[in-house]
């Protein structure tokens, strides 16, 4: 049975404190600064739709260059975080909103991103949340998606695949609480294939610790 969307939103919740310690580690700076460079570029200009904006900071710097962004996350703690930061010369608002419904967002956006949430939607979800996703884009639009890439001896271990073929992480919080979260790896090729049946011009790039890929909405 693939992790209930009421149990990650728990864990997020708790984590929201402590959710940007993981930006920290050293040997990440490097690919981290890419990634940075790289959403600037891509979202220059554009109204942007972010999907699970967690604590804003991917928000941040993505507001440097954006035209406007609507932040969006499931989670009122991790967006009160958030609330608290600076952003410009972009428009920013935030609303909560769950990204797999997002039949609240108001009008149509020229781009969206979704920084490090797509590894955790469920591989049997994955379709309908890019469908529903697309409906709130402009024909052309541009979608940017960034997640990590499994390093051997680095990633924290997967614990559990389900029936849908879903793996799972046991990580522990600074409270002491321990949580099973989903974490679905995907490579280059699985992108491509699913962004393929939406989009075109896909383009992908591949680092030690992220990757990022974009492309352009049909139609």
């Amino acid at each position: 049975m693939t992790q209930s969307n009421e149990s990650m939103v728990d864990y997020y919740a708790r984590r929201a404190p402590e959710y940007e310690r993981i930006y920290e580690i050293p040997e990440r700076q490097d690919d981290l600064q890419i990634l940075r460079t790289k959403l600037v570029e891509l979202l220059a200009g554009r109204d942007v739709l972010e999907i699970a904006c967690g604590t804003g900071f991917w928000t941040e710097p993505v507001s440097r260059s954006a035209r406007s962004i609507l932040a969006t996350d499931i989670n009122e703690e991790i967006i009160a975080i958030a609330r608290t930061k600076k952003y410009a010369p972009a428009e920013v608002r935030f609303v909560v909103v769950d990204a797999y419904d997002l039949s609240a967002v108001r009008g149509k956006f020229d781009a969206t991103l979704a920084a490090f949430w797509w590894s955790h939607v469920p591989i049997e979800r994955r379709e309908s949340f890019l469908q529903a996703l697309v409906e709130r884009l402009h024909p052309g639009a541009r979608i940017v998606l960034c997640d990590n890439t499994c390093v051997e001896g680095e990633s924290t271990p997967i614990c559990r695949t389900d029936a849908q073929g879903n793996t799972y992480q046991r990580r522990t919080l600074s409270d002491g609480s321990t949580h099973e979260v989903l974490k679905n790896y995907s490579s280059e090729a699985e992108l491509r294939t699913l962004l393929d049946r939406h989009a075109g011009e896909i383009e992908y790039l591949g680092m030690r610790y992220y990757w990022c890929v974009k492309c352009r909405v049909d139609g």
